[in-house]
């Protein structure tokens, strides 16, 4: 099963979503072609209802603790209750360009 099938599976089960992208983001940024290690996720779901935005991605970051601590090096995500994404209506956050962090800062040291 790949990373992103993994991703789905465990965010179906923790919050059974009523929407849910999970976007492979990898190409994105400075890693092997085929990678799975940048991801942001849409979830749309009733279990997100009375809770802030913090407790919700506390919510998917313990479905997904494995991942995290393995293949998945970013993860980005929408959290939004069915009442939240109808006011949007339906719209996303586009993601940023990848600027390559410390590679291309030289203010930073690694």
């Amino acid at each position: 099963m790949s990373v992103a099938e993994t991703i789905k599976s465990k965010v179906m089960d923790a919050v059974a979503p009523l929407h849910l992208d999970v976007m492979n983001e990898s190409h994105m940024h400075n890693v092997p072609p085929g990678s799975e290690s940048h991801f942001k996720l849409i979830i749309v779901a009733s279990a997100f209802d009375g809770k802030r935005l913090v407790g919700r991605h506390q919510m998917i970051n313990a479905a997904l603790r494995d991942e995290l601590q393995g293949p998945v090096h970013a993860l980005s995500m929408e959290t939004l209750t069915p009442s939240e994404w109808k006011e949007r209506g339906g719209a996303t956050l586009t993601s940023p360009d990848c600027r390559g962090g410390a590679k291309t800062d030289p203010n930073v040291n690694i």
